[in-house]
């Protein structure tokens, strides 16, 4: 049986409201809860749903009744208001990431599960953080990792994550280039079971360039890398323009397509599949997925937000667990 773990994120936030919305159905494996336990109990009474705690415990994992999850208490910093961000409960949020991180580290844990922080809050309270991406490649150790956001019949890969546009073309080389390729080409065989991916590169300029009229990147720097990966071996097509690699004609044949940057690739993504789509981290040690929204603050505590999103990160997350037993 499967034990993964999960971190409800931004306690101000809707994160604890859709993990106790998903617990209401009996689970076939252990899920369990890196969180305040009171955090859980004051927000379950909110939402007028019945939640039963169990503690953690050392050997094999155990399926879940209906209301029930198992806890690994975190404590908060200070008392949470829904909707109300207080700085002082980011180092909660960044010690329930590294004890959850821990436990998969350990193998207590198959996988694990992050819901939605709040970046701006934390940084506030004066620790550096860009993301769970960066959080969980630097404490892992891991040089390299790839941002990659899946949902039915899509998924989309980054070549550079949580930068300024300004500074994604001086970003873009071809050792980052490849580096990012070879991680996604091994993740999507091991993680995923794809034989051999198929992967559609973007281009960085509109029309990939337009043969350098429009930009000398994709002459200079993809296209050479593409053809090296080629010769190696890799299904690569590309570089292709984003604002006709994304219809039916070349997504029906791809495994996954890779974009330069964030708002390259994203907003279509999202657009097919908000509410249920997947942030999958690939290059770690350990199976990181995660939703695809954020806190929305606005939401928390009134029973109004959707649980697609974290239903499909936690069913993913166990998808790639069975097929690494």
């Amino acid at each position: 049986m499967i034990r993964i773990a999960v971190t409800p994120g931004e306690p101000s936030g809707i994160g604890p409201d859709l993990l106790i919305q998903l617990i209401q159905q009996p689970l076939d494996f252990e899920l369990i809860a890196y969180a305040d336990p009171n955090l859980l109990e004051l927000r379950a009474k909110q939402l007028n749903l019945p939640i039963k705690l169990r503690a953690a415990a050392p050997g094999r994992p155990k399926a879940l009744k209906g209301g029930e999850i198992v806890i690994q208490p975190i404590s908060l910093g200070c008392k949470v208001v829904p909707g109300v961000l207080n700085p002082d409960n980011s180092k909660y949020v960044l010690d329930a990431l590294s004890q959850a991180l821990i436990a998969c580290q350990n193998n207590y844990c198959h996988a694990m599960v992050t819901g939605p922080i709040h970046k701006g809050v934390i940084n506030a309270a004066g620790f550096s953080f860009t993301g769970h991406t960066e959080f969980l490649a630097e404490k892992t150790s891991t040089k390299k990792v790839v941002m990659m956001l899946a949902t039915e019949g899509l998924k989309v890969a980054l070549v550079t994550t949580h930068i300024p546009l300004s500074d994604v073309p001086k970003t873009i080389t071809q050792d980052l280039l490849k580096k990012t390729i070879y991680i996604l080409n091994s993740e999507l065989k091991q993680k995923f079971g794809i034989e051999c991916p198929k992967i559609l590169v973007c281009g960085l300029n509109p029309h990939a360039g337009e043969d350098g009229y429009l930009g000398m990147e994709e002459i200079n720097v993809i296209t050479p890398c593409l053809d090296q990966l080629r010769n190696q071996g890799f299904c690569l097509e590309g570089p292709l323009s984003a604002d006709t690699l994304f219809t039916p004609k070349y997504l029906k044949n791809c495994d996954v397509v890779l974009a330069m940057y964030h708002d390259q690739g994203l907003p279509v993504l999202k657009y097919k599949g908000f509410g249920s789509a997947v942030n999958v981290t690939l290059g770690l040690p350990i199976i990181r997925t995660s939703v695809d929204h954020g806190t929305a603050l606005d939401l928390a505590g009134t029973g109004k937000g959707n649980k697609g999103s974290l239903v499909a990160a936690i069913e993913y997350a166990r998808r790639m667990v069975m097929l690494n037993q």
